[in-house]
């Protein structure tokens, strides 16, 4: 298992070396269909709690949205995943989903999330996910160009 915290990446390290990079929210309604037989979001819905988010941050705080990242010829793909639950988030609650990037690699990023509760500010759950920046047309690994490595530099 991977840790976004270790040097060891898998990737060649560059880019994030002197860049700092800020923290983002986007708040989020439980809907109906993502209530499971416990009465609970079921886990599945996490990770697209966080992939709506960063569509959200993509475009609000990075100031380039995913159709962006598309017109260029460029998408993203998720490499590596983990989520620790802690606690469950119920029907008719909202969440607060932060997420930040934690590490640049030449051809990808780690995002680590956190998902709070806003009935009471708790973590409901927390993760990261390992991006790789891909060509669209062929689905194979591209470098991250530099305006995009400045514009995640916020």
């Amino acid at each position: 298992m991977s840790d976004p915290d270790s040097s060891e990446t898998g990737a060649e390290s560059p880019p994030a070396a002197g860049r700092l990079f800020s923290t983002f929210e986007t708040v989020l309604s439980v809907r109906p269909d993502d209530i499971d037989m416990n009465q609970h979001v079921h886990n599945s819905k996490y990770f697209d709690y966080v992939l709506t988010a960063r569509y959200d941050q993509m475009e609000r705080c990075y100031g380039m949205s995913m159709d962006a990242f598309l017109e260029r010829g460029f998408s993203w793909v998720v490499k590596e995943a983990h989520i620790e639950h802690k606690r469950p988030i119920r029907m008719g609650e909202t969440v607060t989903v932060r997420t930040r990037v934690t590490d640049i690699h030449t051809r990808g990023v780690t995002v680590g999330f956190e998902i709070l509760k806003n009935v009471d500010g708790r973590l409901s759950a927390r993760g990261w996910l390992d991006y790789v920046m891909v060509h669209a047309s062929t689905g194979r690994p591209a470098i991250i160009p530099e305006d995009i490595l400045e514009k995640y530099s916020v």
